[in-house]
C-alpha cells in the first residue's frame, strides 16, 4: 500500500478527487466505485467544483456504489441513492441510467445480490473504487468476521457501525438492522483502490490496518494484498501511526 500524508481533511478531499478525476480524463468510460458516509461528502464537493471549473465530464462514465441499506425507499433522505444523488449526481452531467446501486426493497435479495455482482462483471470491472473504513475497521458494509472471498452479499450491521450511523437519522431505532454490499473479493477485483481516512477516530484502525496481519477480523486488511492501494489520511488520522517513528518505512512501501 502507498500512503501519502496531507494536513487535514480539505486537503484530503481535493487530493482524492484530483486522482479520481484524473482517471477519468484518462478513461472517460471509466468504472468509478462509490462510497458513502461522512468522509466522502468533500471529496464529492471538490469533483463538482471540478466539473464546473474545468468541464470535466461524466457522460460516459459509469458508477457502481458500494452498498444501500435494506428496506429504505429510494426516496427516502437516508437512502445511499438520496445521497448520491444530492452529493454528486445532480451536479454533473453522469447520466442516471449508468449510475447503479444495490436496490434494498427488491422482492427477492438474494437474487438483488447476484444482479449487482453480475452487473459489476457485465461492466468489465472498477476501474477505481474509493473507500471509506469504518472504526471497526470495515469496507463497505462488511462487517468483522465477512470471508474474504464473499461477493456481494446481505450483511446485518454491527451494533457500532449503526450506532456511528444514527446521527443521520432521528433515532438509533430507526438506523436500519441489514444492508447490501460489495463483498471482500468485489471490492478486491477493482483495478485500483483509494482508500481515504480522516480525524481521530480512525487513528486507531489506521494504526492498526499497517500493523495487524491480515485478518478477516479486521476487513480492512485484505487491502494489503492488493497489487495498487493508495492510502490518503490526515494528520489527525496520522496521529498514532506516525508517533511509532515510521515515517520512512511506510511512505516507501
Amino acid at each position: 500500500m502507498k500512503l501519502i500524508e496531507v494536513e487535514n481533511y480539505e486537503q484530503l478531499s481535493k487530493k482524492v478527487a484530483q486522482m479520481m478525476s484524473q482517471t477519468v480524463k484518462e478513461k472517460h468510460n471509466a468504472v468509478l466505485g462509490l462510497a458513502t458516509g461522512g468522509t466522502v461528502v468533500g471529496i464529492y464537493e471538490e469533483l463538482i467544483r471540478d466539473h464546473k471549473q474545468h468541464k470535466t465530464s461524466y457522460k460516459q462514465v459509469r458508477s457502481v456504489n458500494l452498498d444501500e441499506y435494506i428496506g429504505l425507499k429510494k426516496q427516502h433522505e437516508q437512502s445511499y441513492f438520496s445521497y448520491m444523488n444530492d452529493a454528486f449526481f445532480k451536479h454533473v452531467d453522469i447520466q442516471s441510467e449508468h449510475t447503479h446501486l444495490p436496490n434494498g426493497q427488491a422482492a427477492n435479495i438474494e437474487e438483488e445480490c447476484e444482479r449487482y455482482e453480475a452487473l459489476i462483471k457485465n461492466l468489465g470491472g472498477i476501474d477505481l473504487q474509493l473507500l471509506g473504513i469504518g472504526e471497526n475497521g470495515h469496507i463497505g458494509f462488511n462487517e468483522p468476521g465477512t470471508a474474504f472471498d464473499s461477493r456481494t452479499h446481505v450483511i446485518k450491521l454491527a451494533e457500532s457501525t449503526r450506532k456511528a450511523n444514527a446521527r443521520f437519522f432521528e433515532s438509533f431505532e430507526e438506523v436500519p438492522t441489514h444492508a447490501i454490499t460489495m463483498g471482500i473479493a468485489s471490492i478486491m477485483s477493482s483495478k485500483k483502490i483509494i482508500l481515504a481516512v480522516s480525524g481521530e477516530k480512525k487513528a486507531e484502525i489506521l494504526y492498526q490496518l499497517f500493523h495487524t496481519d491480515t485478518t478477516e477480523d479486521i476487513p480492512a486488511t485484505i487491502l494489503k494484498r492488493h497489487p495498487d492501494v493508495t492510502v490518503i489520511a490526515d494528520k489527525e488520522a496520522l496521529r498514532i501511526l506516525m508517533t511509532k517513528n515510521e515515517r520512512a518505512e511506510l511512505f516507501t512501501s
